[in-house]
């Protein structure tokens, strides 16, 4: 296990502060990142939160999931890292030729 942790299920209210509070009773809080949306500005309703050694990240896991925060009852995850996609992050394949080749291969 990392000691970095996700954290589900937030009130859009919870603040970064709030967070680094509720999780310090396990540990040292290294960071917290509160994504935001880019139109409203609001925060997504989950964080990332990274403690200070694996075995705080631990303890925080198995007391804060399912503790309430905010008026929520929160999900405390490791974090996993971004799945690949694969090599093609968007749209078909645009290298020459390869619109023929894909129509050879649907039939």
């Amino acid at each position: 296990m990392n000691s970095k942790l996700f954290v589900g299920n937030l009130s859009f209210e919870t603040t970064e502060d709030a967070l680094r509070t509720a999780f310090a009773a396990f540990g040292s809080v290294t960071d917290v990142h509160l994504p935001t949306d880019r139109e409203t500005g609001r925060p997504r309703g989950f964080a990332f939160i990274t403690m200070g050694t694996e075995q705080e990240s631990k303890l925080a896991t198995e007391k804060m999931n399912g503790a309430e925060l905010d008026g929520r009852k929160l999900t405390v995850n490791e974090a996993r890292a971004k799945e690949d996609s694969g090599g093609r992050p968007f749209g078909p394949d645009r290298r020459a030729g390869a619109f023929q080749a894909r129509n050879k291969r649907r039939y």
